[in-house]
């Protein structure tokens, strides 16, 4: 029987050798590592009740820190800044248009509402119901 590390040896990663992170090509791109507080409700309950794709998480996950996890003016009405789709879909790697869809899809979950184009509203417990049960409220 072969060894582990022969048969893994025959297995290539997606990514070239290349292309892998280091701490010294973090550095020279100014990338530093952050913190953002997610509520254990999206990792235990969200992802489990609601089939997201890796779109839509990502995409939720980006908006939801931008809005709670970073200063804003307008954290305590849970409205995030304008954004721009082609922004977007350039610092998620994905067309403009899979921006789109990934955004009607949230909604139609109820994960998020749009104010305008590119601006959105996101609980912070992510639903209403649990923002109701953790006692959030929103000055409107």
């Amino acid at each position: 029987m072969e060894d582990i590390r022969s048969v893994l040896s025959l297995f290539h990663s997606k990514k070239s050798h290349e292309s892998k992170r280091t701490p010294e090509s973090l550095s020279s791109t100014s990338e530093l590592a952050t913190y953002s507080e997610i509520p254990d409700l999206f990792f235990d309950v969200i992802l489990r009740d609601y089939k997201l794709n890796r779109h839509e998480i990502t995409l939720f996950l980006f908006l939801y820190r931008q809005i709670w996890c970073r200063p804003s003016p307008y954290k305590e009405h849970g409205i995030g800044p304008l954004n721009s789709y082609s922004d977007i879909a350039l610092k998620m790697g994905l067309s403009t248009d899979e921006v789109v869809t990934t955004v009607k899809n949230l909604e139609k979950y109820g994960l998020l509402e749009s104010v305008r184009v590119g601006q959105y509203f996101i609980r912070k417990f992510i639903t209403q119901e649990y923002d109701e049960i953790y006692g959030q409220t929103y000055a409107f």
